[in-house]
């Protein structure tokens, strides 16, 4: 007996019901944008349907729909679909500003079993427009949780979708790359579809920037004084740099050179961020880096703050086919040999041929050398991820104290 996905509402779009993608093995074959199951089906869609009275649909760019259930705020939303390899860590996925405008696809079919803990968000909020799970956990078991997942995110107004094959999905994004979206709680029509696909994302640095300027409260500080270019950046970076000492002043993306050199920074950090770096609205950023080079102070950049930097020195950046997001991701130092498993989020990539770290799985840059500055892809301060590459603030508060005013 063969099982053939239904038909939507939209003429030749392929529909993944819960029941059909449940079914999905490797045998599996795409023929002509429609999907088929060589197993049984234990129900038919019509009861599917009936007995799931808060289904949800998805729409891909390419026509493709999937059917599940709904998880968070009832609503639409329509975004760019992005998967992430990580077990663990989908607290700190959620409140990562640099999922901005994006839909998030976890690979991992189990979410939630820890519950929600305030104390490990990386940010006060959540950035992204959507979230896909396979399996949601309504009853987490964790001493430290104050609540569950799905509450969560219906608190936030963030659209979820859940029962599906999250890996026919990520199969699909990975032959075909990363593509545009919808989220919809009605049978997707022309109209969603054409919303899907002409969905962009604009100003995402400003969106997720800080507004003001901000000291840290640090009692530990010492004597260096790091100014942080926020474009977005993740609680656990300033984390990293107060456990070394550091007092910390975060400035707004469109702050000037003259307003971060005014609080006599020892070092520049540049912070990770969501969007396309090469975006025209990110040029202002571009020339002030270029200014604060100038005054030859260390600077660190990490994710989008290392895009950020090449930029201002010349290399380019172009879209990743499906992009680097997990905590698995293994990078090799060039200078010593070393392997290193990072945690990562971005979609672009930098253009270079002398760079400092590489990744072992596709080659693509992930660190380059400038002087007494440098700049890395991965995340270093490992939220969630491994802590394989912590050395590396470490390696920043080094080049400042060898400065003489910061002796």
């Amino acid at each position: 007996m063969r099982l053939q996905s239904r038909q939507s509402a939209v003429s030749n779009m392929p529909l993944l019901d819960a029941t059909a993608v449940s079914c999905y093995t490797a045998r599996n074959t795409i023929n002509k944008g429609v999907y088929r199951c060589n197993q049984f089906a234990p129900m038919n869609a019509f009861f599917m349907h009936h007995l799931m009275p808060n289904t949800a649909y998805l729409i891909l760019e390419n026509g493709t729909v999937f059917e599940g259930k709904s998880l968070g705020a009832h609503g639409e939303i329509a975004g760019e679909i992005v998967f992430t390899t990580g077990m663990t860590g989908y607290l700190e996925t959620l409140t990562d500003p640099s999922y901005y405008g994006q839909i998030i696809l976890q690979t991992f079919p189990l979410i939630g079993n820890y519950g929600i803990i305030p104390s490990d968000f990386e940010s006060c909020s959540v950035a992204a427009k959507g979230y896909i799970v396979k399996h949601p956990c309504q009853h987490p078991s964790n001493f430290r949780s104050e609540g569950d997942l799905d509450t969560f995110l219906r608190e936030r107004g963030i659209v979820g979708l859940s029962g599906i094959d999250t890996r026919a999905l990520t199969k699909i994004i990975r032959e075909n790359g990363v593509m545009n979206g919808k989220i919809t709680p009605t049978p997707p029509t022309d109209a969603d579809l054409a919303e899907a696909r002409s969905h962009t994302i604009r100003n995402a640095v400003a969106a997720v920037s800080a507004r003001t300027v901000v000291k840290s409260e640090n009692s530990n500080a010492t004597r260096r004084r790091i100014a942080l270019m926020d474009f977005g950046a993740k609680r656990g970076i300033v984390n990293a740099l107060e456990s070394r000492g550091c007092e910390v002043w975060t400035f707004p993306h469109d702050a000037s050179a003259q307003e971060i050199m005014q609080t006599k920074p020892n070092g520049i950090m540049l912070s990770n961020g969501p969007g396309d770096p090469a975006d025209i609205g990110n040029k202002g950023i571009i020339e002030t880096i270029k200014v604060l080079q100038k005054e030859g102070l260390p600077i660190f950049g990490i994710c989008l703050g290392h895009q950020f930097l090449a930029l201002a020195n010349g290399y380019s950046t172009r879209k990743l086919k499906f992009g680097h997001r997990g905590v698995n991701q293994p990078v090799k130092e060039l200078a010593t040999g070393g392997v290193y498993i990072t945690s990562q989020n971005h979609g672009y990539e930098v253009i270079a041929e002398d760079s400092s770290f590489v990744n072992v799985n596709d080659g693509t840059c992930e660190g380059l050398e400038y002087g007494n500055s440098f700049s890395v892809q991965f995340h270093p301060e490992a939220c969630g991820g491994p802590f394989d590459t912590a050395f590396l603030f470490d390696r920043f508060t080094a080049r400042i104290d060898k400065l003489p005013h910061s002796a």
